[in-house]
């Protein structure tokens, strides 16, 4: 496995506009609540007190996408990662407002919770409209290259599933070579529909509306863990 400590990404700005009052609040009160530990082993028990499957949502964006799988499996735990706090809010809203409680987040570095997880104990990863990082000098930024996606590997129990949605061709066409020089992850399109159509247990978020109204194609990657 490549050194996570060479494939960290580099996010901008951590807050864009200024916190409401009602956001600040969530931000104070339900975030110490649904927190992942800053430290030390991350796994379903200490998350959830019991051995339920987890799912790992890197970059959840406002949350939309993560708060409803949550929402379709009470009974599994997710952990959403997000650097940017208005994402984080707005997933506080969610969780909030849709009374849940299997879902814990950590604003940063989702690479800093996946390294503490054991190995095999995740049973779905999603990576949902990624940073493209266009510019092929920054292509090692990337979340698919081959670093995060061994520690990614090593994580998910086989037989279970990676996800990725994109809407920019550049990133479409990096995943598929990628993911093609991978003999542990076996990707589940037969047909074109298979990759073209959003499956039915994969919610829409407001980024994937925003890039249909823009004219944007959007792609569903669904791989199996060998």
């Amino acid at each position: 496995m490549n050194d996570p400590i060479t494939i960290r990404r580099l996010y901008g700005r951590r807050q864009g506009h200024k916190l409401r009052q009602g956001q600040a609040a969530l931000v104070e009160d339900l975030l110490p609540v649904v927190s992942v530990p800053d430290d030390g082993p991350v796994d379903s028990h200490g998350l959830f007190g019991d051995d339920r499957s987890l799912e790992l949502e890197i970059g959840f964006g406002a949350g939309e996408h993560l708060v409803g799988q949550a929402a379709m499996r009470p009974s599994h735990g997710f952990i959403g990662c997000e650097p940017f706090l208005n994402g984080v809010v707005g997933a506080l809203g969610h969780i909030r407002d849709g009374e849940l409680e299997n879902v814990r987040l950590h604003m940063g570095d989702a690479l800093t919770v996946i390294e503490r997880l054991p190995d095999a104990s995740l049973s779905r990863v999603y990576l949902l409209h990624p940073d493209p990082w266009r510019k092929a000098r920054h292509a090692k930024r990337r979340m698919v290259n081959h670093g995060p996606l061994d520690l990614i590997a090593a994580k998910l129990k086989p037989g279970c599933e990676f996800r990725l949605g994109t809407d920019d061709p550049t990133y479409c066409r990096w995943a598929m070579m990628v993911m093609n020089q991978r003999r542990d992850f076996a990707w589940q399109a037969r047909t074109p529909s298979d990759f073209l159509t959003r499956p039915d247990d994969w919610p829409e978020t407001r980024y994937e509306r925003k890039a249909r109204r823009q004219g944007h194609e959007v792609w569903y990657f669904r791989y199996i863990r060998q």
